[in-house]
């Protein structure tokens, strides 16, 4: 089993930035690839980045790339989103998610059938 704990969420304005944190523990994280999920009200729940184990492959949806930027440091069980340039539609509740490495192709992270693993989230609120 893998536990994870999302923080650093919060109410921001429009072009702010905020950084997501997500605390894995119960095994070897670096095991494990990893990603962020966002779901707004009355949304599906929708790929917003991916990390693969060894913290080299990233993969990130249309509508945040060149905006966020995902990392990991596997030393402290930890992984983080950093947000910039925040827009109103990034307004949603943040999930951490984890995985056994697959070492797949890309798009096999924006599923979120493919994580075992769930964290409770975090809210991030833009406002305009």
């Amino acid at each position: 089993q893998v536990q994870l704990v999302e923080s650093g969420g919060g109410l921001v304005q429009a072009g702010g930035s905020l950084r997501l944190s997500c605390v894995a523990s119960g095994r070897t994280v670096s095991n494990y690839d990893m990603g962020w999920f966002r779901q707004a009200p009355g949304k599906e729940r929708e790929f917003v980045a991916a990390i693969r184990s060894g913290g080299v492959f990233t993969y990130y949806a249309d509508s945040v790339k060149g905006r966020f930027t995902i990392s990991r440091d596997n030393a402290k069980n930890t992984m983080y989103l950093q947000m910039n340039s925040l827009k109103p539609e990034d307004t949603a509740v943040y999930y951490c998610v984890a995985a056994w490495a697959r070492y797949a192709m890309g798009s096999y992270y924006f599923d979120r059938h493919n994580y075992d693993y769930w964290g409770q989230g975090t809210q991030v609120t833009v406002s305009s």
